[in-house]
């Protein structure tokens, strides 16, 4: 009998976290991947899967350097094609919408052949 109640038990912690990860960040979305083309006012992202999306930017949109482990503040002239991007976006009815779009370059991540790389 206490076997099965641990077995009940860890059923409903598992159920109660994940409902509360993924209500944790409520309608928003995240889009991965690499620049693949930059508008003045849009984002489009080549996906793993190689499928690609559009991500809209705002003027309150927040961008992010990834650099040698550490974050800072940045532009929307900054990016660049081939970055990596992880975005941070709202569905809107005109689609995603960037709130945080945070990126690295490879010389950024010290990618051989790059100037940042180690010697």
């Amino acid at each position: 009998m206490r076997d099965s109640m641990k077995l009940i038990l860890l059923a409903l912690l598992a159920t109660l976290t994940l409902a509360l990860g993924t209500s944790a960040h409520g309608d928003k979305q995240h889009v991965s991947g690499t620049v693949e083309k930059i508008n003045s006012d849009s984002i489009v992202v080549k996906k793993k899967d190689g499928s690609s999306i559009v991500v809209k930017l705002a003027s309150s949109t927040i961008f992010i350097r990834r650099a040698r482990k550490e974050d800072k503040a940045a532009k929307a002239g900054d990016l660049a094609v081939g970055d990596l991007v992880v975005i941070h976006a709202t569905p809107k009815e005109t689609g995603l919408e960037a709130e945080e779009v945070k990126f690295s370059s490879q010389a950024d991540r010290g990618a051989p052949g790059t100037a940042a790389s180690p010697k």
